[in-house]
């Protein structure tokens, strides 16, 4: 495949760097005398009077609600030119360090082979960490290519499937100690208007596995979640894990009953005060019992942020069962924490539809730069450029950090 890169064309941002009391520290600490620099910090000395960027830092130091918003075009790998808007929203619903940070991470996107993507992620924490709420929404009209089952696939085995797609996942979490959270939600994940683009003649894994015009995946799901991160969007320290086991059942309108586990394991080792951190990620998904829609196996980048897998397009491997691993390291190149930093390599394998086996190993690697975006809600711009086999490759960008 042609390395195919995100180019920015144009893009331009929209900051409301709007602080609360933990800011205090991210400005500036006691052991540091160098004050932190964003992008708010740079718009304003090249636009905005001394004056007046006092007094936007002074109303800043009042506010509960932290803001970062990138519009911008560009090209992606699987989505040629696109012109998008993204952002995030981070608060807390509580006073002191027993309340973890709440988050909102949405986008809306247009692309030059006509997808329409709409997606809202939230992480709603309540005071004292009592519950919390997880959601994921996405709407997309979404023509893509998909490359088949297991990990020998070929980028000449492509097939463009057009759909529409619905999901709808919600879950609720009661904290049963102080790290322990159960919880019980809805999924929800609808294709419909399925068409491949094939000749007549030809047969693709999909019409093997089973093609249908219409898939719906609609069950309820049990959830044991940890969350010691000390950040959603950025963290320097803590461990996040979540398992899911969801049962899809035809009573509540699924086409088949089928079951699934999800394991997502994240851990976080900050190295030293200059927010040096040292990331893990493992993400393995299975479809443990029934037959679940072809485009609901599991697959490459459609983690709850599409972000698994730097190195290879969204779809490029899927199977009924993954293995994932990543790390990451994070560091800062200047002093006032504007420009960072970070290399990182990952592998990931997909069980083959005859043996049932992992057989093959898919490693992805490469490095990036960092933007300090927001420096009241740590939000970074992530610039990476990404390798993987065959020619596989592209920069790949997010308005936070991957994991």
């Amino acid at each position: 495949m042609t390395i195919k890169k995100y180019l920015y064309i144009l893009s331009f941002v929209i900051v409301f760097p709007i602080t609360d009391s933990y800011s205090q520290d991210v400005l500036k600490s006691k052991k540091d005398s160098i004050p932190q620099k964003d992008f708010i910090d740079l718009y304003n000395s090249v636009f905005k009077s001394q004056k007046s960027t006092k007094d936007s830092s002074t109303h800043s130091a009042q506010k509960k609600y932290q803001f970062s918003i990138l519009p911008g075009v560009g090209y992606t790998l699987q989505s040629s030119f696109v012109v998008n808007v993204s952002g995030n929203v981070v608060y807390r619903n509580g006073n002191n360090d027993s309340t973890n940070y709440s988050a909102f991470v949405g986008g809306v996107a247009y692309t030059a082979k006509q997808q329409l993507l709409f997606n809202l992620q939230s992480d709603i924490w309540s005071n004292k960490n009592k519950w919390n709420f997880s959601g994921d929404l996405r709407v997309y009209k979404y023509p893509q290519d998909t490359y088949g089952l297991g990990g020998y696939t070929k980028e000449t085995d492509a097939i463009l499937v057009n759909y529409t797609f619905l999901r709808f996942y919600e879950t609720a979490f009661k904290r049963v100690n102080k790290n322990l959270f159960l919880g019980l939600g809805y999924m929800l994940d609808k294709h419909w208007n399925v068409t491949q683009n094939k000749s007549d003649t030809q047969k693709t894994d999909f019409d093997t596995y089973g093609f249908t015009k219409e898939a719906i995946s609609s069950g309820f799901c049990i959830n044991a979640l940890s969350d010691t991160r000390d950040n959603p969007i950025n963290a320097y320290s803590g461990i996040y894990a979540n398992v899911i086991l969801r049962y899809n059942a035809t009573f509540l309108g699924s086409n088949t009953n089928w079951t699934s586990a999800l394991i997502d394991i994240r851990k976080y080792i900050k190295l030293d005060r200059k927010s040096t951190v040292l990331c893990f990620w493992t993400y393995d998904w299975f479809v443990l019992d029934g037959k679940a829609p072809y485009l609901d196996l599991p697959s490459t980048a459609w983690d709850r942020f599409n972000n698994f897998g730097r190195g290879y397009t969204q779809s490029r491997f899927r199977s009924p069962k993954m293995l994932y691993f990543e790390s990451e390291f994070r560091f800062n190149i200047t002093k006032n924490k504007l420009i960072g930093g970070a290399f990182f390599g990952n592998v990931q394998s997909y069980t083959e539809i005859n043996s049932n086996k992992f057989e093959k190993v898919l490693p992805g690697y490469g490095a990036g730069i960092r933007l300090k975006f927001n420096k009241h809600s740590r939000t970074n711009l992530a610039l990476d450029y990404a390798f993987g086999i065959n020619g596989s490759g592209g920069i790949f960008v997010n308005l936070g950090e991957v994991f």
